[in-house]
């Protein structure tokens, strides 16, 4: 009995291949590669959502010219323009071409100190919000994460500090420490954290349910890594959205400290410029030159935040429903 054996057929080259060319290999691109990739595309994508909002489009434009005149303030005007002893103008002299905002009560233009002011209070109150809201997502995350006698005592405090009055917290720490741009920062950001520590808590009990965390604790997850990876990730939104909404009322705190006359008095804010006006008596001699700019400037950085938090805060959470 004989076995025939077939002899397997030559494959055939396909036909939808041209011959002679090689294949193509597609690169493996690194997990780094790809988070950047990702990063780069979320932030694409915001940026188009953001610019759909008119009036965030606005404030942020705003706060671009602003902070351009405050970063070139010593190119447009000099540093002597701070000087009282070499002031270029009479006191309280009235607008004019040489002057276009107006002088002091030293003669100096009130213009270069509006534009040396513009750093000061800008620098204090992104320092300040910046504190607040690290301290406040710090206990929101860690309040919201550790259940039990932590979380309660840690609530108690801050129900305490968001019934006292931010303002006279602010007033009556800036009174203690030696008056200072880095005591009206501290000051401020350590009275103003609690409504960002309520909403981040709020905020990391609704991703602590989710089944993800579960698993994540399943496979050995500790709690810096689901704070780190699984929950900080999460409430960053809300906490940027919350920061651009800080600024502005750091802002105001700042002025308002700087027009008590709590802040440092060597360096020209535009809260400061006030308490000069006031002790000036431009109030009751009618120069409303000395009053209005720095108050018209402090409002317009101040609305230019909202507006920019607002447009934030609906891209990053539509189901707010924001208005546009």
């Amino acid at each position: 009995m004989t076995t025939s054996m077939q002899k397997p057929e030559p494959l055939e080259p396909d036909a939808r291949k041209p011959s002679g060319q090689p294949e193509k290999v597609v690169p493996v691109q690194s997990p780094r590669a790809l988070t950047r990739a990702r990063r780069r595309q979320a932030v694409a994508r915001f940026w188009r959502q953001y610019r759909t909002h008119r009036a965030g489009l606005v404030g942020l434009a705003v706060l671009a010219v602003i902070a351009l005149l405050a970063l070139t303030a010593p190119l447009l005007v000099g540093a002597d323009s701070q000087s009282v002893t070499s002031a270029p103008g009479g006191p309280m002299e009235a607008p004019s071409g040489e002057f276009p905002l107006g002088t002091d009560q030293f003669g100096r233009s009130l213009l270069a100190l509006m534009l040396w002011g513009t750093r000061v209070s800008l620098t204090v109150g992104l320092l300040a919000a910046f504190l607040s809201v690290a301290i406040g997502t710090l206990i929101g995350i860690t309040a919201g994460h550790f259940k039990g006698w932590y979380a309660t005592v840690v609530m108690r405090i801050t129900d305490w500090f968001l019934v006292m009055p931010t303002l006279v917290l602010a007033i009556a720490l800036a009174t203690v420490l030696s008056r200072s741009v880095w005591t009206t920062i501290l000051a401020i950001g350590v009275t103003t954290w609690p409504t960002t520590a309520r909403l981040v808590r709020a905020q990391t009990l609704s991703v602590e349910s989710r089944p993800y965390i579960e698993r994540s604790r399943a496979l050995g997850g500790g709690h810096r890594h689901i704070m780190s990876r699984h929950v900080l990730p999460n409430v960053m939104p809300l906490v940027l959205a919350q920061t651009t909404l800080v600024i502005s009322t750091a802002i105001l705190t700042e002025a308002t400290l700087a027009f008590l006359g709590l802040s440092d008095p060597t360096i020209v804010s535009w809260g400061g410029l006030l308490q000069d006006a006031r002790e000036a008596g431009a109030v009751s001699s009618g120069n409303w030159w000395y009053l209005a700019p720095p108050g018209l400037a402090i409002a317009v950085v101040a609305l230019a935040f909202t507006l920019c938090g607002r447009a934030i805060e609906s891209v990053l959470n539509p189901k707010l429903g924001v208005s546009r």
